[in-house]
């Protein structure tokens, strides 16, 4: 027989196990919207006919846009709030 593993919702941890940016029940706001900016910027980045157009709206060149949005990943919501250990 094979093995079964029982957990809440066996679909979700294999979606969790597939999609590393997927959301879980612990995530913050500032994770969250931390994975929504990277992966817009990750969407631009990777389709060149999105990139042209982000480059003209903004008058620079697609080299010098595709820069910025692969820095501002980085950080894209600025540094992470203090959490309050408990002890």
């Amino acid at each position: 027989m094979s093995e079964l593993r029982y957990g809440g919702n066996p679909q979700l941890e294999h979606l969790h196990a597939r999609y590393t940016g997927t959301m879980h029940p612990d995530m913050t706001k500032h994770e969250w919207a931390v994975h929504q900016h990277r992966d817009t910027s990750a969407a631009v980045v990777a389709q060149v006919p999105l990139l042209t157009y982000m480059s003209v709206a903004d008058g620079e060149s697609r080299a010098r846009t595709r820069f910025r949005l692969c820095e501002h990943m980085l950080q894209p919501c600025g540094p992470p709030p203090e959490t309050q250990e408990l002890i």
